[in-house]
């Protein structure tokens, strides 16, 4: 029987979006380069840019005609691809950063907005390709503008690479030197991940697993400002129905994004994957995760409280979402991406916010430690220790965590980032002065905890 939803269904979304600012924030097709595989790179770039180019060439299209034909705004169309390490491994070339070009071509033939799968899986040791990957990162994402990298350091399976973690963090700093005209605007491309989940649609950490099909179709959905909508209504509330207002929520909007993402497989001959609803924030006024957790009677984002209403927040919308798909994924819950909410950063400038304070609230919501600009001087140390602490949240929580920082070269604490579009402004975060060298560069693998003893 096809999907469809009910005319009292459709009503309700379009009010979503009038007055809530409902949108689908991205359609991604995966699509599988491992056909590709040759050992010239010039055959290799080739195979990749030509695949990706037949597949990929109606998804714009689809997108904006599905946009006009439901009236819901798609602001996103997206590309993730294998990851390049393992695409590459055979290919005697040194150099990875061609292929980053060739994926930035075939990009802007197509017209996506971004390209994600310059990546690699370390979190149990390097190979080859990996090393010469992750060697290439720096120059790859200061010479593109669309292609999107990610790392995967740790799982809780595997326990966590810190030679992997070391070298992310002299990765990131060579990104921040290498874009240093554009504020270090290159690391907001570059994810480093623990438990990196193979179907996530949204930037920058997609990529398209290596568990998934020859090419997929998967939908983004976000709904901060519905989701806002419905606390609001709940003022008088307790916690319990509270929760249960925000399932409702989170189910219809996650139908909606279901219907779309079909509908959009369908017209484009591509097998439906997921649909991960993610309170995906913007830096539009009434599109923030920080007003949700203020509106449920915190002063400020940041305060004692916080994370408890993150928790509430992350469960309610994952179990809304479960109960209106079977066909939920990615990572689906609440993102904290500080220059892209507005009510972050207004929570940072009023000194609520602290660095350590997200990092407990990372441990309740989606992904991590994201779009966190800080002092340009920070040691490359310093950002590995981050990913450490950050991966450990990850993997003793068998969770997806992960860090996106961007070092700003020349700003201190204090001073202000524009980064422009859906990427925001804010200021530079404190972080601790205390050095972690020594921790950093110990070197080895932390084990995997008891957690990982399932089978």
């Amino acid at each position: 029987m096809p999907f469809s939803l009910s005319p009292e269904e459709i009503l309700e979304t379009i009010r979503m979006v009038d007055a809530q600012n409902l949108d689908i924030r991205t359609i991604t097709m995966g699509i599988s380069l491992r056909d590709c595989v040759d050992s010239d790179m010039d055959r290799l770039c080739h195979r990749i840019y030509e695949k990706i180019v037949r597949l990929a060439s109606n998804l714009v299209k689809v997108g904006e005609d599905l946009s006009r034909d439901y009236g819901i705004p798609i602001i996103n169309k997206r590309i993730s691809v294998t990851p390049i390490s393992i695409v590459a491994e055979g290919c005697a070339a040194e150099d990875y950063v061609p292929l980053a070009k060739t994926l930035e071509r075939a990009a802007a033939e197509v017209g996506v907005n971004f390209i994600g799968g310059f990546s690699a899986l370390v979190h149990k040791g390097f190979t080859a390709g990996d090393t010469k990957l992750i060697n290439s990162i720096p120059q790859a994402l200061a010479t593109t503008e669309r292609v999107c990298a990610s790392v995967n350091v740790a799982s809780t399976k595997a326990g966590i690479n810190m030679d992997a973690v070391m070298k992310m963090g002299e990765i990131i700093k060579a990104t921040a030197e290498l874009t240093a005209d554009r504020d270090g605007l290159g690391c907001a491309k570059l994810v480093v991940f623990c438990n990196v989940p193979e179907d996530n649609p949204f930037m920058a950490g997609a990529f398209h697993g290596i568990g998934e099909p020859e090419y997929v179709l998967n939908i983004g959905v976000s709904g901060p400002g519905v989701v806002l909508d419905t606390v609001r209504r709940c003022q008088n509330a307790d916690f319990g129905t509270l929760a249960t207002a925000i399932k409702q929520t989170a189910f219809k909007v996650t139908r909606m994004g279901e219907l779309i993402g079909r509908r959009a497989s369908e017209r484009l001959g591509v097998p439906f994957g997921i649909v991960d609803l993610s309170l995906a924030p913007t830096p539009a006024i009434g599109d923030s995760v920080a007003d949700i957790l203020e509106a449920m009677g915190l002063e400020k984002c940041g305060t004692h409280g916080s994370t408890a209403a993150l928790a509430l927040l992350n469960d309610a919308v994952k179990k809304g979402g479960a109960m209106a798909s079977s066909y939920v994924g990615g990572l689906s819950g609440a993102f904290l991406p500080v220059s892209e909410d507005a009510g972050m950063v207004a929570a940072l400038e009023a000194g609520a916010l602290t660095f350590d304070k997200l990092e407990a609230m990372t441990c309740v919501c989606s992904v991590g430690l994201d779009m966190i600009a800080i002092p340009g001087n920070t040691s490359a140390e310093t950002i590995a220790a981050i990913i450490a602490d950050e991966s450990a949240i990850g993997m003793i929580n068998r969770k997806t965590t992960a860090v996106r920082l961007i070092p700003v070269p020349g700003k201190k604490v204090g001073d202000r980032v524009e980064f422009g579009g859906l990427l925001g402004s804010t200021p530079i975060m404190a972080i601790h002065q205390f050095e972690s060298v020594g921790f950093a560069r110990r070197g080895g693998r932390i084990p995997a905890p008891i957690q990982a003893l399932t089978n």
